[in-house]
C-alpha cells in the first residue's frame, strides 16, 4: 500500500506532459525541493487543478512511486492575489521563483528557504511599496538565499587582507566572494570587480539583518538601483558557476 505524504508547498514551475499531464515543481516545508506529477490535471474536471495553480502555497499530497512523486490532493492555502493583479509585481515574483529553482538543488528539507520563500511572498502581496521599489523584494530575497546557501559575503571586512571596512573606494569581486579594499586590489584585477559604494553596502548590510523597518524608509538613489542590481547580477553568475 502506498504511502500518502502531506505538507505545504510553494508552486514555483509547472511543465505540460503528454496530453493532460503536468509536472510540478515545488519547494516544500518538510521535504525541500520535489518535481511532482500530476496526472490528468489539465482537463478541466480534474478536482486537482484549482488547488496547484503557479505561485500558490498550497498544501498538498502525493504518493513516492517507483519512478516518480504523485500528486493525490491539493488545497490553496495563499493564492498572493495582489501579486497575480500586478504586472509589475508579478514579474518580480517570477525572477525571484526562477532563482531559486536555479540555485536550490536536490531534495532536502531546509526551514530557512522555506521561511525565506514566505516571508518574501508575503512581502510581494501585501507590502505597500512603489513599483520602483518592487527590485528591492528581489534583492532582498537573492543575498538571503545567497547566504542560506553558504555563499555569505563579508560585508564589514575586506575578504583580503580582513581590515575593517572604511568609506573610501571599495571594489566587489564575485570571484572572491566580496568586498576588497583599494589597497588590495591589484591592477589586473580591476578588469574582474566593479565599485561598490558604501551606500549599497549599507543596503546589503540592512538585507542580512533582515531589517524591514528601515529599508522601507530609505530613500534609494536610481544610480544606487543601478549599483545594486549589477552586483547582485555579477554574484548570481559566480554561484552559478561555482
Amino acid at each position: 500500500m502506498a504511502i500518502h505524504y502531506r505538507t505545504q508547498a510553494f508552486i514555483l514551475k509547472k511543465t505540460d506532459l503528454r496530453e493532460a499531464d503536468q509536472v510540478f515543481t515545488v519547494f516544500t516545508k518538510d521535504f525541500g525541493k520535489l518535481k511532482i506529477l500530476g496526472k490528468a490535471i489539465r482537463k478541466i474536471k480534474s478536482k486537482l487543478r484549482a488547488g496547484v495553480e503557479l505561485f500558490y502555497l498550497s498544501e498538498i499530497e502525493f504518493i513516492q512511486g517507483k519512478n516518480h512523486k504523485t500528486l493525490t490532493d491539493a488545497t490553496a492555502i495563499e493564492k498572493f492575489k495582489n501579486v497575480k493583479q500586478d504586472l509589475e509585481k508579478l514579474e518580480i515574483l517570477s525572477q525571484i521563483v526562477e532563482n531559486a529553482d536555479d540555485l536550490i538543488k536536490g531534495e532536502e528539507k531546509d526551514e530557512d528557504i522555506f521561511n525565506l520563500l514566505n516571508e518574501t511572498f508575503d512581502k510581494l502581496n501585501n507590502y505597500k511599496l512603489q513599483t520602483t521599489n518592487y527590485p528591492l523584494i528581489y534583492n532582498y530575497f537573492l543575498w538571503n538565499l545567497f547566504s542560506i546557501l553558504g555563499y555569505q559575503t563579508d560585508l564589514y571586512h575586506c575578504v583580503n587582507c580582513q581590515k575593517k571596512l572604511v568609506p573610501e573606494k571599495l571594489y566587489f569581486n564575485p570571484e572572491e566572494g566580496g568586498i576588497i579594499c583599494s589597497g588590495c586590489l591589484p591592477a589586473e584585477a580591476l578588469a574582474k570587480a566593479g565599485e561598490i559604494s558604501p551606500n549599497v553596502i549599507k543596503i546589503l548590510r540592512l538585507f542580512l539583518k533582515k531589517d524591514w523597518d528601515v529599508l522601507l524608509r530609505l530613500k534609494i538613489q536610481d544610480f544606487h538601483k543601478k549599483e545594486l542590481e549589477a552586483i547582485s547580477l555579477d554574484f548570481l553568475k559566480s554561484v552559478r558557476y561555482d
